[in-house]
């Protein structure tokens, strides 16, 4: 029988557990020991450790107090992982924790994170979302269910201290652009909510300062949000400290490509991760890897029908962009949400389908200038109507008094 290495009770406060972390810095001991060709449980919280609760107000979404996410089981440490080796990892099963059958996507008000379509969804809501198995339906996004591509939304190595050096340099440089930015243009270290594991006293105290924030993805990982990186999939995480401290959290039931809303997947209220390690050494530099390689999932949702939205780097302003792939993700994504509410969803509802539902995102083209291509790719098998456009027109089958819980600033 596998072993569970870290567990986790949702009903207790997540800084409360030694095992789990919310920063990353070299210092942080780690959770646990493994040996290569060892495969062991972990057990998550949630990314906010259960600040958004299962119910229809929004408030909760609004008021987060993103300086302390994400929480991290982990470091795990691998047995003869020294720098400038690989560390494998076989993602073998991720599940819900059986007490916390349910998910919840979320927009960040613009005043607290904001997100990818911010200008145009700047309060704060959210859609919670239940599971059957290895389907997900909403009672705040009705007509739509499918099944679920599960996946950690964060996963990633401990960093050298030359590497964290780097990384709040180079933030804080950015930063300082434009200093007084909303949202901002990344987030500095914050010591009074840092959990740093097993740490206490002084070190605790210094490292809390130093440690970089967990939202980005970076050259160890990090959080990547990449659909794909799911039960299957085996990952080449470049490692930066003896033992290599692997850490995960963030589980994501579904997720589109691109996590649009920020709080973007259905995100897990509680999950497990089974997975198992290897090294290969010296594989850095053997392989010429900066940032982790992965195989995806084998077992994927099996859609085959989609609808596909273009868009190019001309802002929704008539504003000329050249080859910005940004803008033009983002104008495939505003087509959509268009599209979506001729047949009776709410913005925000259509908005909250692109974040959750298995959408697939493309560059499609960016060597014709001045105009990058890209697509958006809605399978149209997850609705319960048909979608497709036709010379009767769309017919309204969503009743729109039936919305996505808002909360204003």
């Amino acid at each position: 029988m596998t072993d569970t290495l870290i567990k986790v009770d949702l009903d207790t406060p997540a800084t409360e557990n030694p095992q789990v972390h919310n920063r990353w810095h070299p210092d942080i001991p780690m959770a646990c020991w493994v040996k290569p060709g060892d495969d062991f449980i972990l057990e998550t919280y949630d990314w906010t450790a259960g600040a958004i609760a299962n119910n229809d107000d929004a408030s909760d979404v609004r008021d987060v107090d993103l300086s302390t996410v994400h929480y991290l089981s982990g470091p795990v440490g691998v047995e003869g992982a020294a720098p400038g080796d690989l560390l494998v990892v076989d993602l073998l099963d991720i599940g819900a924790k059986e007490e916390a059958p349910w998910g919840f996507n979320g927009f960040f008000s613009q005043q607290n994170g904001g997100g990818f379509l911010t200008e145009h969804f700047p309060h704060a809501q959210k859609s919670i979302w239940d599971f059957h198995g290895l389907y997900t339906s909403s009672r705040h996004v009705p007509g739509v269910h499918f099944a679920g591509l599960i996946h950690p939304g964060l996963i990633g190595c401990l960093p050298s201290r030359d590497l964290l050096e780097t990384w709040n340099r180079r933030e804080a440089d950015l930063i300082a652009t434009n200093p007084d930015r909303v949202p901002p243009l990344a987030n500095p270290p914050v010591a009074a909510t840092a959990h740093m594991g097993a740490m206490t006293g002084d070190d605790r105290d210094k490292a809390a300062a130093e440690g970089a924030r967990t939202v980005p993805p970076r050259e160890h990982g990090g959080n990547v949000d990449i659909k794909d990186l799911s039960r299957g999939s085996k990952i080449f995480f470049p490692v930066y400290v003896d033992g290599g401290g692997l850490s995960v959290g963030d589980l994501h039931f579904s997720q589109g490509d691109g996590e649009i809303t920020f709080c973007g997947a259905i995100e897990m209220a509680g999950g497990w991760v089974h997975m198992k390690v290897e090294l290969i050494k010296g594989g850095m530099a053997k392989y010429g890897i900066k940032n982790p390689i992965f195989k995806p999932s084998p077992i994927t949702p099996n859609y085959k029908d989609y609808l596909i939205f273009e868009g190019i780097s001309v802002d929704e302003t008539g504003h000329q962009h050249y080859l910005d792939v940004n803008v033009a993700y983002r104008q495939a994504c505003l087509n959509a949400i268009e599209y979506l509410k001729k047949f009776g969803y709410s913005g925000a509802q259509a908005y909250s389908i692109l974040g959750v539902a298995p959408v697939q995102g493309h560059i499609s083209g960016v060597v014709d200038i001045p105009n990058s291509c890209a697509t958006l790719w809605i399978p149209s098998e997850i609705f319960d109507f048909d979608i497709h456009p036709g010379s009767d027109g769309p017919m309204k089958h969503i009743d729109g008094r039936v919305d996505v819980p808002i909360a204003y600033d």
